[in-house]
């Protein structure tokens, strides 16, 4: 049985701009990636608004969008991707994609879909103890796949180890 795929995107956002500058995936055994994605020019604010985002350090550490898509096609193709769905993770990876003239190799779907009896507040709550539980920073797009793995991991849907 394939673990079930899980993704989260940090994003910058201000009153001009919204562009994704980290994701994180988990993999079919359960493992992650997570990567700093170097911005595109036209995703930024004309009037260098960036808010509390560190340029320099995205344009130094940043994976190019037709590296990060590549992976993505080969960790992901044909997959549904579930996410927290409290972000606006399907507008990001559209931008991903569209500034390389690609559609998404995988569909995206909210976790209450996978996990259907609970209602969405209830995952959330158990989600955000978890990251509480674990020391887990929210910030980082790989604390947020990795707590959607333990949400699944105790409703039974990976497989122990």
């Amino acid at each position: 049985m394939q673990a079930p795929r899980f993704l989260d995107i940090e994003y910058c956002q201000t009153d001009d701009a919204l562009f994704p500058v980290a994701i994180a995936w988990s993999l079919a055994d359960g493992r992650m990636k997570a990567v700093v994605i170097t911005p595109e020019d036209d995703w930024l604010s004309e009037d260098g608004d960036m808010g509390d985002i560190d340029l320099r350090y995205l344009e130094e550490q940043g994976v190019p969008l037709l590296e990060l898509a590549r992976e993505l096609h080969e960790d992901l193709p044909d997959q549904t991707v579930y996410v927290d769905g409290l972000d606006p993770d399907e507008i990001l990876i559209d931008k991903i994609f569209t500034a390389l003239g690609q559609e998404a190799p995988f569909e995206i779907a909210p976790i209450t879909e996978l996990i259907t009896g609970l209602d969405t507040d209830t995952l959330e709550d158990r989600r955000r103890q978890m990251m509480i539980d674990e020391g887990l920073e929210p910030q980082l797009p790989e604390n947020g796949v990795y707590a959607l793995l333990l949400l699944a991991k105790e409703e039974g849907l990976l497989e122990e180890n």
